[in-house]
């Protein structure tokens, strides 16, 4: 079932999430649900926060070439336990904060522990695009958004546009 994507600025986006205490079959339905969210948007990666549950899950697939076979992964309570010191510098965009891209730089390589919806610990090493997503939706789940690395003005730019379309967005459902 899809699912409403919160915009910025909600102060549930801004908020740490809970982890996840058991992984219940309520559990999986949310990350089938956001699978099915991020697919349609469309998207490469969707935390809960995103969808208005504030859990330590979060949902990505970085396969984006015509006709190759995708790999969605559902990470519960994941955490990035190593780091490159070297960085990236990719255009990230955010479904919480549509047609709005900018250059963000994250560590080029991050090594991720987390729970499968089968309870099984996994971790495993992401580079490139994979190893950007994978930062970005935890960020989430620690109630930040990409925007907040850049600088105050641009931020606040962005956050009044996002504002206007709010607005305009509850007008057309009026």
């Amino acid at each position: 079932m899809l699912k409403p994507i919160l915009i910025h600025p909600d102060p549930r986006l801004k908020k740490a999430a809970a982890p996840v205490a058991d992984i219940s079959d309520e559990v999986r339905a949310l990350a089938d649900d956001m699978l099915q969210t991020m697919y349609d948007a469309p998207g490469i990666g969707l935390a809960a926060p995103q969808v208005g549950v504030s859990r330590r899950l979060i949902v990505l697939d970085c396969v984006k070439e015509e006709g190759a076979t995708p790999r969605p992964l559902v990470m519960v309570n994941p955490e990035v336990i190593a780091s490159s010191d070297e960085t990236s510098t990719y255009e990230e965009g955010c479904l919480s904060i549509p047609d709005i891209y900018a250059d963000v730089t994250r560590p080029a390589e991050v090594e991720v522990r987390w729970m499968d919806t089968d309870g099984n610990p996994q971790q495993e090493v992401f580079t490139d695009l994979w190893a950007t997503c994978v930062q970005h939706e935890i960020d989430h789940l620690d109630g930040k958004l990409f925007i907040d690395y850049l600088g105050a003005m641009k931020r606040q730019m962005i956050t009044r546009k996002m504002v206007k379309l709010k607005r305009e967005r509850a007008r057309e459902q009026a």
